[in-house]
């Protein structure tokens, strides 16, 4: 599958809001932020952030170097509309994270359902090297994917659904674990997906 072309499809095709993933508060990616106890000054890179809101939060949170990075520029096109002047505090990076090449190193990573796609082992191995080549020691990093009740499929694509223990394991070679979360997502048309989110820390 070229993935590339999938994604850019799916932001071409529909709004921001009209995704199943689309979330105006994004509660707990941003309580697992704030557990880390990060400063404003804190580099903090959101994975497949592509439209999401998560980036305005932490805007008005204060944080002044956030990069989002995507696979589709349509996606990021959505956020740099939606943010107006603000869009410019923003890094905006076009890539696959699996074939990416870190050019600075993040105090947070953050990834909210892009690592559960990855249902090639070798897509899973490059991107757990790629966060540990982005992450400094000490630094955090916070992956949400479907919990093991969750949804087999999203997007029309076949998903790797994760436990605590199991999602910890992807990255046990760099990172240790630090917290779980659970999360019911309720997507527009009103259906619940369970999430479940890791918080990390870089060994």
């Amino acid at each position: 599958m070229d993935r590339h072309a999938h994604w850019q499809g799916v932001y071409e095709d529909k709004g921001e809001t009209e995704v199943s993933w689309f979330q105006e508060h994004p509660a707990s990616s941003l309580a697992l932020i704030r557990d880390t106890g990060l400063g404003s000054d804190a580099r903090i890179i959101d994975i497949g952030g592509g439209a999401s809101r998560l980036v305005d939060h932490l805007i008005e949170l204060g944080f002044r170097s956030i990069a989002v990075l995507d696979i589709a520029s349509a996606a990021l096109e959505q956020a740099r509309h939606r943010l107006g002047e603000r869009a410019a505090q923003v890094e905006w990076l076009v890539a696959d994270v699996t074939a990416w090449t870190p050019p600075a190193r993040f105090d947070l990573w953050h990834d909210r359902a892009v690592f559960h796609f990855l249902t090639d082992p070798a897509d899973r191995a490059a991107y757990a090297a790629t966060m540990a080549a982005a992450v400094p020691k000490g630094g955090h990093a916070i992956i949400g994917t479907f919990a093991l009740d969750g949804p087999e499929r999203c997007s029309g694509l076949p998903i790797r659904r994760y436990d605590a223990d199991g999602l910890a394991a992807e990255f046990s070679r760099n990172f240790d674990p630090v917290a779980a979360m659970a999360e019911d997502h309720f997507t527009p048309a009103g259906k619940v997906q369970r999430f479940l989110f890791r918080r990390l820390r870089r060994r």
